[in-house]
């Protein structure tokens, strides 16, 4: 069970200094690894002492947490982290990620600012803008970074292969996440030419093209074409004064009732719509980040920064896939080994009783790794989860064996204290001593039957102790002088033939066992395959429903684009639509050849790591 986890105050994750550039903090991935929860990131992004702080902290439901630069010094450098338990959405973690102001001229060097707001955009699944005042030109200027992102990240690692090969920036709505504008101090009157309208529609507007085509149009439109293009998914909140100009200075010490009543009312409309609507992180393909995984992303992204090249989404899932699937191996081999130890009780009674124990566990152990492992090469962890289990229930199957050995042994030699009594005493080397022998060892026998869980090995036990008295039963045989040469002979031969059938019956036990075995193998392996199929369909389907919700947000686009009279626009956008139809429809009927590959490959791996011959049947 995935445990909550409970952070005190914010700790610094990246760190920005001139000294050292941007550097994760290892007690913050400390912090993160501990976060087995899915998680919920919302990050803060905008211009430098325009209350960023604040927000979060009544996000984390908290007043103090996030220093709050009341004077005209900024306060946050690079980007802080609050883990919280998440208030609206149980078994989830909402961590908070607050960053330095942008365009802060203390810095000198602004850089790194481009990169802090590019790891925002890729470690967060909602954005929030937060500016002062309006949404006007200038206000819209200060999110130029947003231009930057097509110079600053890459969906593909390999180049194009050809002209029609779309953009990657032309993808980026796909991946990117929710973004909420949130306009502080906002003294305007929600109205468009004498008509009240929402916040969502002030946005809306602000967002709109201009017709005309002289540079200063061009700049204006290319800022707003990449908001509208790269965020599909947009919201907008505006705020009052929280209170008066005194009183900003002690914000996080002001009661409710000291402040704007209206700015209280606005702030918890926003908090609850971020903890309502905001999704949890998730990468390409739909997979559902925890903290550990995002601890490992921000590491990626910042060393390939560091490094002087452009972080790469594809590049960072496969590196996060590797490790992932690696611990997604570990962490099911120990639930199995866990399940197992906690509910076989050895000697089990029969192989098939710790067969059945086995199935339910291993069912048990898949589901944990397929619910966290992900992308093309699962198959292969897969095997390795598969091997490393068969290895323990081949260890439990002889541990099993020789506990109900040892258990019959005691057994046996209990019962027979009495008969080796008997001998030491030369009870049976007496006239008619043999089938007194014969009757005392018949009623050994008869209570060792008797006796419960003895085990898989009781039969093959019982054999062995029975031959192990062969040279004592035929010598009292032949110092037996009530009987004929000819009745000893007969008796010898009577006892020789009861010894090799009950030789045959444990052969034939033991077989059965092994065909029980191989067949349980083999039905493990249908199973398998059958949850590796329907992993990579549902992650298939997650992939087309990515490009679907695409093409209806370039479809609405280019919608919005002719009704406002950019035909020319609307036209490069149709061809871009198209693309991605194409696109949509190639993978698509590629998926199912696709999963058949990937699925006959298991079965050649399980092949090559247990050879048997009837695998074919499969």
């Amino acid at each position: 069970m995935a445990s909550e986890i409970h952070m005190p105050v914010p700790i610094c994750l990246v760190e920005n200094t001139q000294k050292t550039g941007l550097v994760v903090r290892q007690e913050a991935l400390k912090v993160l690894s501990e976060v087995t929860q899915p998680v919920v990131v919302v990050a803060i992004a905008g211009p430098c002492r325009s209350g960023k702080s604040y927000l979060m902290n009544r996000l984390a439901r908290q007043r103090k947490g996030f220093s709050l630069g009341c004077s005209v010094q900024s306060h946050t450098k690079g980007v802080w982290m609050w883990c919280v338990p998440h208030p609206c959405q149980p078994g989830h973690t909402l961590v908070l990620l607050d960053t330095e102001g942008l365009g802060d001229v203390e810095k000198g060097d602004s850089k790194n600012d481009t990169w802090i707001f590019v790891l925002t955009v890729l470690l967060s699944s909602t954005l929030i803008y937060n500016s002062r005042g309006i949404i006007d030109q200038q206000a819209v200027e200060q999110l130029q970074y947003v231009l930057k992102l097509t110079e600053h990240v890459k969906l593909k690692a390999a180049p194009k292969r050809s002209e029609d090969e779309l953009e990657d920036s032309e993808k980026f709505a796909s991946f990117f996440p929710t973004f909420v504008w949130a306009v502080r101090d906002f003294t305007l009157q929600l109205a468009l030419d004498g008509k009240e309208i929402s916040e969502d529609q002030y946005l809306e507007n602000s967002l709109k093209l201009k017709a005309d085509s002289s540079p200063a149009t061009e700049r204006y439109n290319q800022l707003r074409e990449c908001i509208r293009q790269f965020f599909p998914e947009r919201k907008c909140f505006v705020f009052d004064w929280p209170a008066s100009q005194s009183d900003l200075v002690r914000l996080e010490d002001l009661q409710d009732n000291e402040m704007n009543p209206k700015f209280r009312q606005q702030v918890e409309k926003f908090c609850g719509h971020i903890w309502e609507k905001s999704p949890p992180k998730t990468i390409p393909g739909g997979h559902i980040l925890r903290g550990d995984s995002l601890g490992k992303l921000a590491v990626t992204y910042v060393e390939t920064i560091r490094s002087g090249a452009v972080p790469c989404l594809e590049s960072a899932v496969l590196a996060l896939a590797k490790v992932e699937n690696a611990a997604a191996v570990k962490e099911a081999v120990k639930l199995y080994q866990d399940l197992m130890e906690q509910r076989v009780k050895l000697p089990t009674e029969t192989l098939q009783e710790l067969l059945e124990l086995h199935t339910q566990c291993q069912q048990e152990s898949v589901e944990r790794f397929m619910a966290r492992a992900f992308k093309d090469d699962i198959y292969y962890f897969q095997a390795d989860l598969i091997r490393k289990v068969e290895e323990f229930k081949e260890k439990l199957c002889k541990d099993n064996e020789q506990v109900s050995r040892d258990k019959c042994e005691a057994a046996l030699r209990d019962l027979s204290q009495d008969m080796e009594r008997r001998i030491g005493d030369g009870v049976y080397n007496v006239p008619g001593g043999y089938q007194l022998f014969e009757g005392d060892q018949e009623a050994l026998v008869e209570k060792y039957r008797e006796l419960p869980g003895k085990g898989v090995k009781a039969d093959a036990v019982l054999l062995d102790f029975l031959q192990s008295r062969k040279t004592l039963a035929k010598s009292i045989l032949g110092t037996d002088h009530s009987l004929t040469e000819k009745d000893k002979e007969l008796k010898s031969a009577q006892e020789q033939c009861e010894r090799a059938e009950q030789e045959r019956q444990v052969q034939r036990k033991k077989e059965a066992e092994e065909r029980q075995k191989l067949d349980d193998q083999l039905r493990s392996w249908k199973e398998h395959a059958a949850q590796l199929r329907k992993k990579l369909e549902d992650c298939c389907e997650k992939e087309l429903e990515e490009h679907k919700k695409l093409i209806m947000h370039k479809s609405k686009e280019e919608s919005a684009l002719l009704r406002d009279g950019f035909h020319e626009r609307a036209f490069h956008l149709r061809a871009v639509t198209s693309r991605l139809e194409e696109e949509h429809c190639i993978t698509r009927s590629k998926s199912l050849s696709w999963i058949d590959i990937v699925v006959s490959m298991l079965l050649k791996l399980l092949d090559h790591i247990f050879p048997i011959r009837r695998l074919f049947s499969l």
